[in-house]
């Protein structure tokens, strides 16, 4: 039972990031029709939001080591703990969730100036178009990234006051000693509220009913005078704030390098296949469901019967899923015909 629970949370975490990425992704094809396959790269870019604030809260100065008398020794403190105390201390302990304020306007703003400046002339291109125009700028970001930052991993922490364990055993009355780490249930919770955020969004507000409204039917929106492209171009920054968001609180979770958006991506597109294109609920729910796959299929007991499993069980699926459902689990008629 303890490690049926384990399981189940490993997976809804990995799905979380999943579902975040496939989720912005479906936005993106639902509302413009563009196949954007630099969407892993605006995930790596808010993961490396947090890096940079990292770095910039740390910038340290030299000073001389008290604690050592018999010869001078010199020791790096950041400025933000030289000028404030343990209020700096502080503040360089939070920056992963303090970075989620940086990288949502830095996000919104990327996406607005992609969407503007290159997404918008492809359109009425075809989809084979589009994938190599996105995909080239993924490669061009990741290698930017790679120049400014290295390509090895870079370590980012979680707040002291969660790097720690719960213990769920006991939320949920059982014996024995049943932990799991902190922080992945707090991304857990984000990548809950964020997908909640979203789909309120354009369930109950006026502004994303007539998004939706746009995405079934564009012509007849605009005929009423709405500037539908406009209201798409704030959809597309939002599906980058999403991706962005999920990256940055990534972090403690996996230290990000120039590939993990890749990483994701390839992955996040076949979730979106899975749970079809264009629905919003079929990529949240697959997302979630392969993650969930692919913690099972990663237990010892199975790869001792099926090596290499929980690299393929993801991949094993999705032909299942396409062969029974071609359009996937939610998808619906004449997305991808159109």
């Amino acid at each position: 039972m303890d490690g049926l629970i384990l399981q189940v949370l490993n997976g809804l975490d990995k799905g979380g990031a999943y579902a975040l990425i496939a989720l912005g992704l479906t936005l993106t094809f639902g509302t413009l029709g563009v196949v954007n396959f630099a969407h892993g790269a605006l995930f790596m870019l808010g993961a490396f939001c947090a890096v940079t604030l990292q770095a910039a809260l740390t910038i340290s100065t030299r000073v001389r080591d008290e604690s050592i008398t018999f010869f001078e020794a010199y020791k790096e403190i950041p400025y933000l703990v030289t000028w404030f105390g343990d209020t700096g201390a502080t503040i360089i302990d939070w920056v992963v969730p303090l970075s989620v304020l940086v990288t949502i306007p830095f996000m919104l703003l990327v996406g607005v100036i992609f969407e503007r400046g290159l997404i918008r002339f492809f359109y009425k291109r075809s989809h084979a178009e589009q994938i190599l125009v996105t995909f080239g700028i993924a490669i061009v970001a990741q290698e930017l990234i790679k120049a400014f930052f290295g390509a090895n991993p870079i370590p980012v922490q979680a707040p002291e006051i969660v790097q720690g364990s719960a213990d769920i055993g006991a939320w949920f009355g059982l014996s024995g000693n049943l932990s799991y780490p902190w922080w992945r249930l707090v991304y857990l919770a984000s990548a809950a509220i964020i997908i909640g955020a979203v789909f309120a969004f354009l369930n109950l507000t006026t502004y994303g009913m007539v998004v939706r409204a746009g995405m079934a039917d564009r012509e007849t929106v605009q005929l009423l005078g709405i500037n539908i492209q406009r209201r798409f171009t704030i959809v597309f920054g939002i599906a980058a704030v999403a991706a962005g968001v999920a990256g940055a609180l990534y972090t403690p979770i996996l230290p990000p390098n120039y590939h993990i958006g890749m990483d994701f991506l390839v992955l996040s597109f076949v979730v979106v296949v899975v749970g079809g294109m264009g629905s919003l609920p079929g990529a949240v729910a697959a997302g979630f469901l392969l993650g969930i796959l692919q913690s099972f299929a990663s237990l010892n007991e199975v790869k001792d019967i099926l090596p290499g499993i929980d690299q393929i069980i993801i991949y094993l699926v999705a032909v299942v899923v396409l062969l029974a459902r071609p359009r996937g689990l939610l998808g619906r008629k004449g997305v991808m015909e159109a």
